[in-house]
């Protein structure tokens, strides 16, 4: 007696703890309402739908070796992940899914996302940030002849058909656009008018196309040049003759004047005054006077390393630099200490927070291509879950039709089981944060059968062991003995076979294995312990029966 109530107060505390386990709770999702993405409280069952469920994006990344060949490529791609893992935590992203799969991917599931676009490029973005003072030597006007000669040489010239050496003066006038101002006659840096400029040009590729801007080590260049000059500064024999100590770098947005599109180019000194590696926090904000900007506060050392050099260079231009693109060029008015702030002009404010994200997480050791990318609407989702739940009951009617039609009383002590089978595996994926999928469901319907698998040989071994003359108690007995290594057994390889896809599979897949393994687990528990504790009860109330309805 002393023994049953023992196993009684067992699955009790077990039913408590799941009951507790699957209490609905009040949480806050990220919900989309009118278009847009805002956090809402919900109370729900915390049960963590996958991506197939709830709907969103499948991103597979790989390592980008278009422009070069990356060593140690899975070790590097370690530490990618740690990068990539920690913006999607600031993305704002319900349950995501971030491993990496092999030596060469990272699968990124994110539910309840569908801006792919932006998805994308915040996973995707280097974020190497870095501060540079831009020329004011006119290195450019220097080594500009020789670029040129080095352009015809190597049959560098426009492409798409454009004429090469066009009416200079007319394009040029866009730097005024660096100041809101369309007067043309501005004198550049070199202290002569842009018209005098023009005239002054040589027929080449760059001395054409190049232009002095506003800024000191700001060059315009005019979209049909672009690519040409573009593809020119990125071969061997151009980089081979740049100025000593300087780089060439691209801003990030065209300008425009009109129905004209130009584009600026700045000669920086090579040498960073500081990276993003010394950032520790970065925030997006507004500013009434320069728009949407993201403050960025530095560590100790970056902050010393940052005043002295700024000091140094009160009334220069600093270029900011994110992924080799100039986001900004101000002028340094004084030293700045341990803030500071970019300023993205007319930027949106999502791209300020985009910005900000990526910065906080930090800049990636490699490139990284999205190799694959799917999108599941969000109705797929809802009708995934009515299916399944649809399939989920279909299956337990069926199950219970059987046992009680052919095993009779037994049957029903076995469907009194099976229910408690199924509070605790949802207990077992609650209580884990297991993410449950479409597969997942598939898993937890077949653990099901095999739950119902371990009854049928308990059952089977009883009959025969009550076949055989024995009584009713000692056939219960000798018919969960026998029964017990044979069910350990197929338990135990099925569990080891959900272990292996957990451990090598992807998201679906690995939502089978876990759905599989807590299913097993809870069928081991239920089937061994607590059907036999049903059948001690009933033997216990009825004391000296001499048939059991099998």
């Amino acid at each position: 007696m002393a023994n049953l109530k023992y196993r009684l107060l067992l699955i009790v505390g077990f039913l408590a703890a799941s009951a507790w386990a699957l209490y609905p709770r009040t949480v806050v999702e990220r919900v989309k309402r009118n278009g847009t993405f805002v956090y809402d409280t919900v109370t729900r069952v915390p049960l963590k739908r996958g991506l197939d469920l709830q709907g969103g994006m499948h991103l597979t990344l790989e390592v980008d070796e278009s422009k070069q060949a990356v060593a140690n490529k899975s070790e590097q791609l370690d530490r990618a992940l740690k990068v990539v893992r920690q913006r999607i935590d600031e993305f704002g992203v319900a349950e995501p899914v971030v491993q990496k799969v092999g030596d060469d991917r990272i699968i990124v599931e994110l539910p309840g996302i569908d801006d792919a676009q932006r998805a994308q490029e915040v996973v995707q973005k280097s974020a190497f940030l870095e501060f540079q003072i831009t020329d004011k030597t006119q290195a450019m006007e220097k080594v500009m002849p020789r670029f040129d000669e080095i352009a015809r040489a190597n049959g560098l010239a426009l492409v798409n058909g454009a004429k090469l050496g066009g009416d200079t003066a007319k394009t040029v006038g866009v730097s005024s656009l660096l100041t809101q101002k369309t007067d043309s006659t501005k004198k550049d840096s070199t202290g002569k008018t842009i018209a005098d400029s023009a005239k002054l040009a040589a027929k080449g590729l760059f001395s054409s196309n190049v232009q002095a801007g506003q800024l000191p080590g700001q060059y315009i260049v005019p979209e049909a040049a672009f690519a040409s000059i573009e593809r020119a500064l990125a071969s061997p024999a151009i980089q081979a003759a740049m100025p000593p100590g300087k780089v060439m770098r691209w801003g990030v947005d065209p300008l425009i004047n009109g129905s004209q599109h130009f584009y600026a180019l700045y000669v920086l000194d090579s040498r960073a005054i500081i990276t993003g590696e010394v950032l520790t926090d970065a925030r997006p904000n507004t500013d009434p006077v320069e728009g949407n900007v993201v403050q960025f506060t530095l560590n100790n050392e970056g902050a010393r390393r940052f005043k002295s050099e700024t000091g140094k260079h009160v009334k220069d231009n600093m270029a900011i630099v994110l992924d080799q693109r100039v986001v900004t060029a101000p002028v340094l008015n004084s030293a700045i200490g341990r803030n500071g702030q970019i300023t993205l002009g007319g930027g949106s404010l999502q791209a300020a927070q985009d910005l900000a994200l990526v910065l906080r997480a930090g800049a990636l050791p490699v490139p990284l291509k999205v190799a694959d990318v799917r999108t599941i609407g969000a109705s797929l989702g809802a009708d995934s879950i009515h299916n399944g739940v649809l399939a989920l009951g279909i299956a337990m009617a069926l199950i219970i039709v059987i046992l009680v039609g052919y095993y009779r009383f037994s049957g029903v002590l076995a469907c009194a089981a099976l229910v408690l089978y199924l509070i605790y595996t949802l207990a077992m994926l609650a209580g884990f944060h297991a993410v449950l999928t479409l597969p997942g469901l598939a898993g937890f319907v077949l653990s099901i059968g095999i739950a119902v698998d371990a009854n049928v040989l308990i059952f089977e071994r009883i009959r025969e062991e009550l076949d055989h003359g024995k009584s009713v108690r000692l056939a219960i007995d000798e018919g969960f003995r026998h029964a017990l290594s044979a069910i350990i057994d197929t338990s135990a390889t099925t569990i080891l076979s959900g272990m292996v896809l957990y451990q090598y599979g992807t998201g679906p897949v690995r939502g089978f294995a876990v759905t599989l393994v807590a299913g097993l687990v809870a069928s081991l528990f239920t089937a061994i312990f607590v059907s036999k504790t049903f059948f001690l009860l009933w033997l216990n109330r009825s004391r000296g029966v001499q048939t059991l309805s099998i």
